[in-house]
């Protein structure tokens, strides 16, 4: 029956490792496949027919070359009714059917975190067992939107961060009021981790604008949730600012943030800010004084309730990621690799991934930051052996798991493997698009890897830098 394959061909696994197959399976050559299945799973024109749902006369058309096939569903069948194991579904531009093909875990299964987490005690306890594969495609669907536009307009942004006299001002009334800013702040982090960068810009104006106009209109505990709340919005607009590399308006986001961070009496809160205002630090290349923000607010942090909290935990664990960062690019190893082991020892207390106070902090946010800090450090080769250790299953923030991905393309790109960092770069772009459009670094790591690029894979890539606008 048409569309649904009736039975399976049998091709020997080292037959899909050959150099030749992994050719033509690059360039979807559906013949070359064919011919494929009949030299090495014996397959007969009628044996691929039943396998892959399409009609004998349209087997024999593609093996005589008279016709091609282009249709994603038809890939998809072809790959199944050939049985092709996950490495070779990525090379032929398909998701793995196992996203444990990516991690090297076994399970398909997802393996949600813990939903409450169990203060100062380790997680579970769960001895997973890592297998090492290559670190290299995961879901590679072909249809792709072809991305047009540059970096985000960020003028309106702009004319919020500067406004600072004249201009009405319409004072919060209500508590439904404040209760709408709250969604709609609430709204705005949500959307810059699911890498929303596009509507998250178009909305931020207005949000800063009204918040900065509640302060007039409230009072005693209101005012320092206000205060909060405008610390929580400038952070996502500091956080947005730099991946566009608008450094001066993300220092002054930043700035804004953590203001508004001490008017709210709040030390999570701070400590969260801080971070925003750590990355604006880096960025102008401020590496000690970056350091010394994140690890002094870290000890305040810590030591501003007698015993933690989930949330202090993850404020603290995560102002302790972000030093050892910043510790990483001023090529201090002894002290990165020390403040990773401390937040190490905050995710074990914490219990598991969660995302208080916005931070995505647990044991395998620690982990991303060690393959981060590797790259930093020109670690190639320990950062891809730490980000094979990651279970993507465990990350639920899509900005964290996209980072990843570009993480593991400049790793690769150090390590001279120029087609597993193009392909390490075409899974962010499945994941979140935005995140390549977006962000300059990210164009110039594209062109990076064009240079070094050849043949089909510099045509790959030059594709790339086209739909990101690199």
């Amino acid at each position: 029956m048409p569309g649904h394959p009736m039975s399976r061909i049998t091709i020997p696994s080292w037959a899909w490792e050959r150099e030749h197959t992994a050719e033509f399976l690059r360039r979807r050559d559906v013949q070359a496949l064919f011919r494929f299945g009949r030299q090495y799973g014996g397959a007969s024109q009628m044996a691929i027919s039943a396998a892959t749902g399409l009609s004998q006369g349209r087997v024999s058309e593609v093996l005589n070359g008279r016709k091609t096939v282009t249709a994603f569903e038809v890939y998809e069948r072809i790959a199944d009714g050939f049985g092709m194991p996950d490495r070779a579904r990525m090379l032929f531009g398909l998701a793995p059917k196992n996203p444990g093909t990516f991690t090297g875990s076994d399970s398909a299964e997802s393996s949600a975190p813990p939903r409450r987490p169990a203060p100062r005690s380790p997680g579970p306890g769960e001895d997973e067992k890592v297998r090492r594969r290559a670190f290299v495609g995961l879901a590679g669907t072909a249809l792709f939107q072809a991305t047009t536009g540059s970096v985000l307009d960020m003028d309106e942004i702009a004319a919020a961060l500067t406004r600072y006299a004249g201009g009405r001002r319409s004072a919060v009334r209500a508590a439904t009021s404040l209760g709408e800013l709250a969604k709609r702040t609430h709204a705005a982090k949500a959307g810059y981790q699911a890498c929303h960068y596009t509507a998250v810009a178009k909305r931020l104006p207005e949000l800063l604008r009204g918040l900065d106009d509640a302060m007039s209109g409230v009072e005693d505990d209101d005012l320092s949730r206000v205060h909060a709340l405008r610390a929580e919005a400038y952070h996502v607009a500091a956080s947005l600012l730099l991946k566009c590399e608008e450094r001066g308006l993300s220092y002054l986001a930043a700035d804004r943030s953590m203001r508004a961070a001490e008017a709210s009496e709040s030390p999570a809160v701070v400590g969260a800010s801080a971070r925003a205002f750590t990355r604006a630090l880096m960025r102008e290349r401020h590496y000690r004084a970056a350091t010394e923000l994140a690890t002094s607010t870290a000890e305040r942090v810590d030591s501003a309730t007698d015993e933690a909290t989930p949330e202090s935990l993850s404020v603290y664990g995560s102002l302790l990621l972000s030093g050892a960062v910043s510790a990483a690019k001023r090529e201090n190893r002894g002290q990165a690799l020390s403040l990773l082991d401390e937040a190490s020892d905050a995710g074990e207390r914490l219990g598991g991934d969660f995302n208080y106070q916005w931070t995505a902090f647990g044991p395998t946010n620690v982990l991303l930051h060690r393959v981060s800090a590797a790259v930093e450090l020109g670690d190639a080769g320990s950062a891809i052996d730490y980000a094979r250790q990651v279970r993507l299953d465990n990350i639920d923030v899509m900005e964290r798991r996209v980072t990843l991905f570009i993480d593991a393309a400049r790793a690769y790109q150090q390590w001279g493997k120029t087609e597993h960092a193009y392909h390490a770069l075409r899974n962010a772009e499945e994941m979140a698009s935005e995140e390549l459009t977006a962000r300059p670094v990210v164009h110039q790591l594209i062109n990076d890897i064009r240079t070094r690029a050849s043949g089909h894979l510099y045509d790959n890539v030059s594709e790339l830098a086209e739909r990101v606008g690199a």
